[in-house]
């Protein structure tokens, strides 16, 4: 897209600078920010010591490639506020993982952060086509999770209405939209399959409700998925992205002018894609491991955090800032059955090929003797229930096909009853994993 043509009204002034103003801006604020966690956290000082970097020794952005890597463990292993950077007392918020699988990641945040996250998250609103005045209904959950408040926040300081449902009680959900009228919803993608599906049972047509954005993170999803949305809701989904160890939703946001992968803040969040096995920086363009240093945190600033997200940094379209692609999973997610990665993401794509299938489905991994087996559960949409058995015969062997050419897996579909599948109210559980068990 031509930047000239570029219509500036409302931007930020570094949405519309250039390459130079930008990188300058971010060399800036990446020294006070190395210098900030140098200074503050003895966790950071220890590591840039032991490193034998400095702050100081920062002369190019390139130079952030010299400084150690902070993980999800780091923030585990100094629970619950051991990284903060500034007292107690500066801390106006505190958000914080659910810790299923261990201790939960606690984040913090000053004033300044929080009016940084809300802008943020203003700007990727606006990014997406919302304005002063629109209508957004927060379906992400409220509460430690980051999403619920960060949208909400975020749309307050855009001017806009915000109606504060959180996660679940469908069919209340579904009443509220029909009777107060949004015109945009934030919520994870797997939920908005889930209150379409009640929409539809309700009788609900797309030209029967005032929606005309969907703005979905909160997990990785599809491009088929997007058009399955797009097509049963009659509205424009576009992908946030955010994490809460970064600053919640709001790190980066599809335009509605390219609808082409999120446009990283790069003025607040420093993306690096390094190669998962050897850490080594990779160029721009290539696949890996997304890693994000904080330009601008106060109470918890991150350096050169493993995001742990498949993707590869693009060059900026919308805005100069680059884009992410769509994230393909999550190096720790990654499945490796007989030889082959898998992930969630690439059988959804298969599936929704077939649109006889609903947007549901759930990989089942088991042991077959010394082997692992993979089972595709399914479902038929509604409307295709009553198909005859040769008809269903004929759909489970296309997906198994696909699955087969594009995967390079075996694996059994099993046909399940329309509506069976668990259905998300919040991120989407598409993974059974039962190879332990045997």
């Amino acid at each position: 897209m031509n930047m000239a043509a570029l219509n500036t009204a409302g931007l930020d002034p570094l949405e519309t600078a250039s390459i130079d103003e930008l990188r300058q801006h971010q060399l800036e604020r990446l020294r006070w920010s190395l210098s900030h966690a140098y200074r503050n956290v003895p966790l950071y000082r220890r590591r840039f010591d032991e490193q034998g970097v400095h702050p100081e020794d920062v002369r190019s952005l390139q130079d952030l490639a010299k400084f150690p890597f902070t993980t999800k463990a780091d923030l585990r292993d100094n629970y619950p506020y051991g990284m903060f950077a500034v007292p107690m007392h500066e801390v106006v918020r505190v958000h914080a993982s659910s810790g299923t699988t261990g201790k939960p990641t606690v984040v913090g945040y000053t004033q300044n952060d929080i009016d940084t996250w809300a802008n943020v998250v203003a700007r990727s609103i606006r990014a997406a086509g919302g304005r002063k005045g629109d209508k957004v209904h927060v379906a992400y959950g409220y509460g430690l999770f980051t999403g619920g408040l960060g949208a909400h926040y975020g749309a307050e300081r855009l001017g806009c209405t915000v109606i504060p449902m959180s996660g679940g009680q469908t069919e209340k959900q579904v009443q509220l939209i029909r009777d107060l009228r949004p015109d945009i919803i934030m919520v994870t993608p797997s939920y908005m399959l889930n209150l379409a599906d009640e929409m539809e049972r309700q009788g609900l047509s797309a030209e029967q409700l005032s929606l005309r954005l969907g703005i979905f993170g909160a997990e990785p999803w599809t491009d088929e998925l997007r058009r399955s949305i797009e097509q049963r809701l009659g509205i424009t989904a576009l992908d946030i992205y955010g994490l809460s160890e970064i600053m919640g939703p709001g790190v980066a946001m599809e335009c509605a002018e390219s609808k082409d992968g999120p446009t990283i803040w790069e003025d607040h969040f420093y993306p690096e894609i390094i190669d998962p096995v050897t850490g080594a920086v990779l160029p721009d363009g290539q696949m890996g491991e997304l890693v994000f240093t904080s330009l601008s945190k106060e109470a918890l600033p991150m350096i050169r955090y493993r995001t742990r997200d498949l993707t590869r940094l693009l060059p900026g379209t919308a805005r100069p800032m680059r884009r992410m692609d769509k994230i393909t999973g999550r190096s720790d997610d990654m499945l490796i059955v007989r030889g082959v990665n898998l992930f969630p993401t690439q059988v959804e794509e298969q599936v929704l090929k077939i649109k006889q299938f609903s947007e549901c489905y759930e990989i089942h991994l088991y042991r077959n003797g010394n082997l692992d087996s993979v089972d595709i559960h399914v479902e038929l949409r509604p409307e295709c229930q009553h198909a005859d058995e040769p008809r269903r015969t004929a759909l489970i062997a296309e997906l198994s096909r696909h699955i087969k050419t594009h995967i390079g897996l075996s694996t059994r579909v099993l046909l399940q009853p329309p509506g069976s599948l668990k259905r998300s109210e919040g991120k989407a559980c598409h993974v059974y994993d039962n190879r332990r068990a045997g």
